[in-house]
């Protein structure tokens, strides 16, 4: 047996479709497999809660063993596993080529997905996944305005919490009425030649984000901005639906595969016509990245995204690496708590964001490499409430310390959970790339 993993960890194409893949009693074999090893380790102990939940059901167990604890506790570990893949790329020594082969996001995922099958998810977190259609409801030129209102009114959000669960003082987005799809035409002339860096072909389409479409739009208009300044032309992917993640979070293969094949189609002749795709949010960046190429492995055109598709700060510091990118700006930012998001940190693109805005004169970044406990929906849901504001605990007393000019992480759920758990003078979450913007002065 070999001592440890000292290779760097494989993912493996998971076979969803098959009749092995979805048999419960062959998945809870796998469970009790990976479970015990986990129990004998406990090194993830304090990464989520998912992890206290299997340990603490085993410690209170007659036998103090996996044997001890009944089955159906087996799904209160699965439901508090937000697949953020910590575990897998930073603390677990048994993940593949290690011959015990434990991956234990995607374990859950197999989990979820059998559990999908059988109506396991409640009917509030199959409405919170479906992001397209929350955000064409909730920004209505007409109607976000009162979305807001209702979502900030105490009674509202108690009645919320007593019907569909949604944690009455959990921080929910704000809906907004613009978008950048109507703002950038595609078939404009290209206003530079593009200028390519490594593998990079210096001209890019925009895939915009449930997030960034109806919740932040100026989100998108600061990497545009920032992009352009760089040189490098942007193009917008008009008809784009979610990535896929809020729905592969509950297990929900139809809709994933439904929405791999309209954004795929679309983005695939985007590349086969020369230009790279960057996505603003990591967990988007993932699904294209890492998921959707696990799960659909015998796609030509997934695969194909897949080798197209950038961190918007990988980019960048690409340009960079070849003297492409532009390092005069304007405006200092001062002191700046960057949180390094989980779904970024899985990707090994390495560090580039805090690289980026290290770039930039007078600015002090202080780097939180931890969860924080959000998740998109994790942390309204009102069982779970709780455990996400435990998490996310060490940012913000890091927060109350630092006392930063700014808050930033590329996934900006996270940064606005961290700001509403530090305090009411915190400084405002942002999206790096409008601290890239600001700094630029543009």
């Amino acid at each position: 047996m070999r001592e440890g993993s000292l290779e760097a960890p494989e993912r493996h194409v998971l076979d969803w479709q098959s009749e092995e893949f979805n048999n419960e009693t062959s998945l809870f074999q796998e469970l009790e497999r990976v479970y015990d090893i986990c129990h004998g380790c406990r090194r993830c102990f304090s990464l989520c809660n998912a992890f206290p939940t299997l340990f603490d059901a085993i410690d209170e167990s007659d036998t103090m063993e996996l044997d001890g604890v009944p089955k159906e506790k087996y799904w209160d570990v699965v439901d508090n596993c937000y697949l953020c893949d910590l575990c897998f790329m930073t603390k677990c020594p048994y993940v593949p080529p290690h011959e015990w082969q434990v991956d234990f996001p995607h374990l859950m995922l197999r989990a979820k997905i059998v559990g999908n099958r059988k109506g396991r998810p409640a009917l509030r977190d199959r409405v919170l996944s479906s992001t397209d259609s929350i955000g064409k409801l909730g920004s209505i030129p007409v109607a976000f305005h009162t979305v807001n209102s209702v979502n900030r009114n105490s009674l509202a959000r108690k009645a919320m919490e007593q019907v569909i669960g949604v944690h009455q003082d959990a921080k929910l987005p704000k809906f907004c009425s613009s978008s950048v799809h109507s703002k950038i035409s595609n078939h404009r002339p290209l206003e530079t030649e593009p200028v390519k860096a490594g593998p990079t072909n210096g001209k890019v389409v925009l895939f915009a984000t449930c997030y960034g479409k109806y919740n932040s739009p100026t989100m998108n208009e600061d990497l545009i901005k920032v992009f352009e300044h760089n040189g490098i032309p942007v193009r917008v992917v008009k008809n784009d639906q979610c990535c896929g993640m809020p729905k592969l979070e509950i297990g929900d293969m139809k809709s994933v595969s439904r929405l791999k094949d309209q954004n795929i189609k679309q983005l695939a002749k985007f590349v086969e016509d020369g230009w790279d795709v960057i996505t603003p949010i990591p967990s988007c960046t993932l699904m294209f990245r890492q998921e959707l190429p696990l799960l659909f492995s015998d796609d030509s055109k997934v695969q194909m995204v897949k080798e197209a598709v950038y961190d918007p700060f990988e980019y960048l510091m690409l340009r960079h690496k070849h003297k492409l990118l532009t390092t005069k700006f304007k405006n200092a930012l001062g002191k700046v708590l960057y949180h390094a998001a989980c779904h970024q940190r899985v990707q090994n693109v390495g560090a580039k964001t805090r690289q980026t805005l290290q770039l930039i004169p007078d600015t002090d970044i202080t780097t939180i490499e931890r969860c924080s406990g959000h998740d998109g929906t994790y942390a309204v849901k009102k069982e779970f409430y709780e455990f996400s504001k435990k998490i996310v605990r060490p940012i913000a007393n890091q927060v109350k310390k630092v006392e930063p000019d700014h808050i930033a992480s590329d996934c900006v759920l996270a940064a606005s959970h961290i700001a509403a758990n530090s305090g009411e003078h915190s400084a405002q979450p942002e999206h790096p790339i409008s601290l890239l913007r600001t700094a630029y002065g543009i």
